[in-house]
């Protein structure tokens, strides 16, 4: 997590510091729907190295934004979920979908 030194002056700065990432949105997008295991993301985000996915797994817990839980099973079962940090961005990836929503309609309607 950053301190408040590290952290950008500027709100938005800040937020895009934590979230702005093309995959840290697509991670967050699916795990707004439910826990996903690592795997389960490496299949559905397209294109994803399991480096980069690792790695942004591992910055978005060190920021809060998600929890990994692992569970004492044979093989171990790790599962990522949204901490409630990161259900406080719900709002914010809703209003981007609408927003995508929005603009897809108006380009098919030119």
């Amino acid at each position: 997590m950053l301190t408040k030194d590290e952290m950008p002056a500027c709100p938005v700065a800040t937020t895009v510091r934590m979230i702005g990432s093309k995959w840290k949105l697509l991670i967050m997008r699916n795990l707004l729907a439910r826990p996903w295991r690592f795997n389960e993301l490496k299949r559905d985000l397209e294109g994803i190295s399991q480096k980069v996915l690792t790695d942004s797994l591992r910055s978005m817990e060190d920021d809060g934004i998600i929890t990994r839980t692992v569970y004492p099973e044979v093989p171990p079962r790790v599962e990522y979920a949204l901490s409630e940090l990161g259900e406080s961005m719900r709002p914010i990836m809703n209003s981007m979908e609408a927003w995508g929503i929005s603009y897809k309609e108006r380009i098919a309607n030119t």
